[in-house]
């Protein structure tokens, strides 16, 4: 499975090839986390990482342990599918 990219910060390099969003839901799915990201214009997508991607860039947000992730801005890439 190709997995997509996820950042909580602006990606110090390659920036035109990162579109920034905001997520909107996350899930799990067949083991995998499926993030809800909605770009600058609400067009949404769906971005499939590892749950161990996942809890690094939820860590890398600017909010509590506690906190859902939901409304924080992320920048993103999809790389692949199922």
């Amino acid at each position: 499975m190709n997995h997509d990219r996820i950042h909580a910060q602006e990606p110090s390099h390659h920036r035109d090839r990162w579109t920034v969003g905001t997520i909107a839901e996350l899930a799990e799915r067949d083991g995998h986390c499926v993030v809800t990201v909605e770009d600058e214009s609400g067009e949404p997508t769906e971005l499939i990482v590892t749950m161990a991607i996942r809890d690094l860039f939820i860590s890398r947000l600017d909010i509590d342990a506690d906190e859902n992730p939901v409304g924080e801005r992320v920048w993103f890439r999809k790389r692949g599918g199922q």
